[in-house]
């Protein structure tokens, strides 16, 4: 299925070919090609619409095909036309092979332009934060700078972008080689000047830990490594409390030891009021920062422990965006796990733009110690209105071309994200884009005998008590003359038989 040139090429090949399995028993034009009745004694069935029929009419003839194959050119199937035979194809049990056109691509058509310069404007209905870089530039130039999960969606931007401010040594942790190879190598090519120096280590072995700070000195840390995908994350309890509890505890307590001035944590809008695990753990770990930050109030020199927390991310691994460019790709149908489910969003380039300026505008202001620091995200969007956007913006019509499937909520999802927990108070920011999250902090020794106790449970691998362990600590009461009680019973409770479900919020 193509222009009759290509289908042409293609049958002088397969018939050059004599061991090749391929035997073309008929071909679908497009209209430009005018009225060709057969190609090298195929012959022409009409035009792509005409899928149906014109199996029906090899049916008859005993030649049933059970592949079509259409000639990706960007230019004479649209992409509503290719999702049409898609479909078609599909209800009649008939693969499909997609065999694309270098030449049409390189000359510059395509028809999937608009999926893949994605904007906030035309996603979000909303327009793009922009970043001021003056703080940034004051924190950033000249320091020696480390990225943990710098392989990742969120890691690898934010090396990118700090590349930008001409840090003195720019250090890569991830303990992914490829993920963190790649990266290694865009730094490379784009800030050649910038001395990039690549880590493979594992958050959670503080000794890894302890070595790349022994040798690299690093004076800020972006701490962007997690386990952050919802459901795989509710399946491993264990390997998820390890990466975002004792990880970012590891991360935090090297900082301490070796002398660097600030840890700046990535936090998710899951850590609110969380249901799953991976929410939870995220939460545990905002907690520990909170409470090392504030034992620094007194301390003019204490190194500073920062949490940014925001909602997803456009186009990050895992995300809504990547899984429904695949679905439209292939045809459809787009799946949403509920009609009402509704999430924060944010593009990578802003969210870690975010990040930036947040955190260094609180380093040069001296910004109070013990604050969350949360993105402006603007309105939650419905995750079926970003799924019709995204079909329309294909060229396509949702429920005409591309049917929308409702798959229903993952273990540990929740309908509706929040960005401030029920024990916080949200407080204005004198940074712009960032409201500012106060709660009261559980002490240092309570929390470090608590992510303790997570440790021992991850080594025996009882995901039960993890999970419980790690939910009682993010029932953090919300006034300090509870406090006192919770403090005084934390240990019997950790060491009580399992809770029932409703008891750590997971029914």
């Amino acid at each position: 299925m193509g222009r009759a040139d290509w289908v042409e090429a293609i049958v002088r090949i397969t018939r050059t070919d004599t061991k090749s399995p391929i035997m073309i028993v008929g071909a679908l034009l497009p209209e430009a090609d005018g009225p060709i009745r057969q190609i090298h004694g195929v012959p022409v069935l009409g035009f792509p619409e005409h899928v149906i029929t014109a199996v029906l009419a090899l049916e008859q003839r005993d030649r049933r095909p059970d592949t079509v194959m259409i000639c990706d050119d960007a230019v004479n199937l649209s992409a509503r036309a290719i999702a049409l035979v898609r479909r078609r194809a599909r209800d009649l049990g008939i693969k499909i092979v997609r065999v694309g056109d270098d030449w049409g691509h390189l000359l510059g058509r395509t028809n999937t332009s608009a999926i893949d310069n994605l904007s906030t404007a035309k996603l979000l209905e909303r327009c793009e934060f922009e970043l001021r870089e003056g703080a940034i530039s004051q924190q950033i130039a000249g320091e020696s700078v480390l990225v943990t999960g710098a392989g990742g969606t969120i890691g690898g931007e934010l090396a990118r972008q700090l590349a930008a401010f001409r840090p003195g040594k720019l250090v890569l942790l991830d303990n992914n080689e490829f993920n963190l190879y790649k990266i290694e190598q865009q730094i490379r090519e784009s800030h050649p000047t910038i001395p990039v120096f690549m880590s493979l280590c594992d958050v959670r072995n503080l000794s890894e830990v302890k070595r790349v700070f022994i040798k690299h000195e690093p004076s800020i840390v972006y701490h962007a490594a997690a386990i952050k995908h919802v459901p795989i994350a509710e399946a491993n309890a264990c390997a998820s409390a390890h990466t975002n509890i004792i990880g970012s505890k590891n991360i935090a307590d090297a900082l301490c030891e070796f002398g660097a001035k600030a840890m700046v944590q990535v936090s998710t809008d899951k850590a609110v009021n969380p249901v799953g695990i991976m929410g939870a753990s995220k939460r545990v770990g905002e907690l520990y920062a909170q409470s090392l930050d504030l034992c620094g109030v007194d301390d003019p020199d204490a190194p500073r422990f920062m949490t940014v927390r925001f909602g997803n991310v456009l186009g990050s691994s895992g995300s809504v965006v990547p899984l429904f460019t695949a679905q439209l790709l292939a045809g459809g149908p787009v799946t949403v796990t509920h009609p009402d489910i509704e999430r924060f969003f944010m593009t990578v380039r802003e969210a870690v733009q975010l990040i930036l300026e947040s955190s260094s505008r609180a380093l040069q202001d001296n910004a109070p110690r013990g604050r969350i620091m949360v993105l402006d995200m603007g309105e939650p969007v419905k995750i079926v209105d970003l799924a019709r956007r995204m079909i329309r913006l294909h060229g396509l019509e949702p429920d005409v071309d591309i049917e929308i499937v409702f798959t229903g909520l993952r273990p540990g999802e929740k309908l509706f994200e929040e960005l401030f927990d029920s024990c916080e108070h949200q407080q204005a920011s004198s940074i712009p884009g960032i409201f500012e999250a106060q709660s009261h902090p559980i002490p240092l020794p309570l929390i470090t005998r608590a992510i303790e106790e997570i440790g021992i449970e991850i080594e025996k691998g009882d995901e039960t008590n993890v999970r419980r362990i790690v939910h009682h600590l993010t029932s953090l009461p919300s006034n300090s003359a509870t406090l006192a009680g919770f403090v005084a019973n934390s240990e019997a409770l950790w060491r009580r038989q399992p809770m029932a479900p409703e008891e750590v919020g997971l029914s």
